[in-house]
């Protein structure tokens, strides 16, 4: 677990070695014809301490005690000054989905998080799999009958009532952390939406509410896989509207099938712009997963009942460690955030997967700005590591592949004389050591654009590498002592030691630091 807690990066590379019994204050350090620490030359290596990125992603990733915990399709709900976010528990151990419940944190800064708990187990919902949680959201809506708000958790899961479809639930609390209590049976069946092509059509429930031109609120209901299905729900939130007022409740007239914006596969969410009072204005944004790995797109249309939805781009690359994608878009703070998961945390993958956070940005004209899958996020800091010979740490170029058979990434190329895009393909998030997060002379070096992928020490060779089997914490660590060319700091290897991160010649390797120059680098913030 990365913990959320203040501190700048400052990455100046002190010394302050003072308080550490049996080292010496580090000064300027004259260098040795050969490149040799003249005030090293001979001696153990002086332990020093570099300021790390905090904030940074994932966001979530931890319970109560601080363990490691899985858990995706992330889904928010903005209470007062309150962000709740909602995942589904993942508990996988091999390439299945296992979601027993559905899990809730908390921020009012978007920075320090909090975990809730668990706020539905799927053991307590009589129709659905015990180990299905699969997508949903939680709306906010004044009930006159009890005179207050109340809360709803629209969700998903194999229904075992409807010949083992999917369907969609709702399940109601009078708090945003719970406990939620499923009212008993589907809202909607999989077999009502009859123009089915597979058994999952019906998933990924996404609500909006809102007062229209005249007053009247409208509460929508949209879902779907491949298929895109949306209805208006009573007052109650927990019935479907007879849109048409006939006495029933029929598919196509009260549940209507959308006819879906380019390759559109899942994970629909519904979001509107307001304007600086509140009032909602514009279009209605459709943000989903699109194709296969899942990319994120959007679409936009006038009318969500009525009107066709209109593609308009693709805004984020399929993930580097995970196959799905999922996103929340809400407005908290004065930003619009995007809210998404991977599979960056150790043993990650897109079935034990983690949330990150990014800022939306809109075009004057509406438009949606690209939005890259960072590791430092909105608040974390991402940093150039140069090295004294002038050669810049990057990893090799490469688009997250679109077919399975790619991942995971484990032997990408680093270097400095690489084919890369300048700008992003050297960045770092520096955090500390995973192997040892508690020791202040550890680190560990994370692209900053394919979060989840570390700069790895494997079979003698240092490439960049996705911890996929939990297992590599050490290989990805590095003790941080000053630069063995008397300025800097260089990385030594925590599961190869006495053996140096060594950038010379274009290559990325581990040496036992006889080019000095090659050892020592400095660390600057992009």
């Amino acid at each position: 677990m990365r913990k959320i807690s203040e501190c700048i990066l400052a990455l100046l590379l002190t010394a302050s070695l003072a308080a550490c019994s049996g080292t010496e204050q580090v000064g300027t350090a004259e260098t040795g014809q050969d490149g040799s620490s003249a005030d090293n030359a001979g001696n153990e290596p002086v332990p020093v301490e570099i300021a790390k990125s905090q904030w940074g992603n994932p966001v979530t990733g931890f319970d109560s005690e601080g363990n490691l915990t899985y858990g995706g399709d992330p889904s928010a709900l903005v209470v007062d000054d309150t962000l709740y976010l909602y995942v589904g528990h993942d508990v996988s151990t091999n390439d299945s989905y296992v979601i027993p419940e559905y899990l809730c944190y908390s921020t009012k800064d978007m920075k320090n998080w909090t975990y809730e708990g668990v706020v539905m187990k799927m053991t307590d919902v009589s129709w659905a799999d015990k180990n299905s949680a699969w997508a949903g959201q939680v709306a906010r809506h004044y009930d006159e009958t009890v005179g207050k708000d109340r809360y709803y958790l629209y969700f998903c899961s194999w229904d075992s009532t409807d010949s083992g479809k999917q369907s969609i639930g709702v399940a109601v609390s009078d708090s945003p952390t719970g406990p939620f209590e499923d009212i008993g049976e589907p809202l909607v069946k999989g077999s009502f939406t009859a123009d089915e092509t597979s058994a999952w059509n019906d998933i990924d429930p996404t609500v909006w509410i809102e007062n229209d031109e005249k007053g009247e609120e409208h509460r929508y209901l949209a879902w779907g896989n491949s298929k895109l299905y949306i209805c208006e729900l009573n007052e109650d939130m927990v019935s479907v509207k007879d849109y048409d007022g006939d006495g029933q409740i029929t598919f196509r007239t009260d549940v209507r099938s959308k006819t879906v914006p380019d390759s559109f596969t899942e994970a629909p969410w519904i979001y509107r712009r307001q304007d600086e009072n509140g009032n909602y204005y514009g279009d209605y944004y459709l943000f989903y997963a699109y194709g296969w790995r899942e990319q994120m797109a959007y679409a936009t249309t006038d009318d969500l009942m009525e009107n066709r939805l209109y593609f308009q781009d693709t805004i984020m690359k399929p993930s580097a460690t995970s196959n799905t994608n999922h996103m929340a878009v809400v407005d908290f703070l004065g930003k619009t955030w995007f809210i998404y998961h991977n599979g960056s945390l150790p043993g990650g993958s897109g079935f034990r997967r983690t949330v990150c956070i990014a800022e939306v940005s809109f075009y004057p004209d509406g438009a949606v700005a690209y939005i890259e899958e960072t590791a430092a996020g909105v608040f974390g800091t991402a940093s150039n590591i140069t090295a004294l010979n002038g050669e810049v740490l990057c990893h090799e170029w490469f688009n997250n592949s679109l077919g399975d058979a790619e991942y995971p990434y484990t032997d990408m190329g680093l270097g400095s004389g690489l084919d890369r895009i300048t700008g992003l393909d050297e960045q770092w998030e520096i955090t500390s050591g995973k192997a040892s997060p508690d020791d202040a002379y550890t680190v560990s070096i994370e692209s900053n654009n394919k979060p989840g992928l570390y700069v790895t020490v494997k079979d003698g060779k240092v490439v960049l590498c996705q911890d996929h089997n939990g297992k590599m914490a050490e290989a990805q660590t590095f003790r941080t002592v000053k630069g063995l060319a008397g300025e800097g700091v260089s990385f030594e290897s925590l599961s190869e030691p006495g053996m140096y991160l060594t950038l010379s010649g274009g290559e990325a390797s581990l040496t036992a630091g006889e080019d000095a120059n090659a050892v020592s680098f400095l660390i600057s913030e992009t």
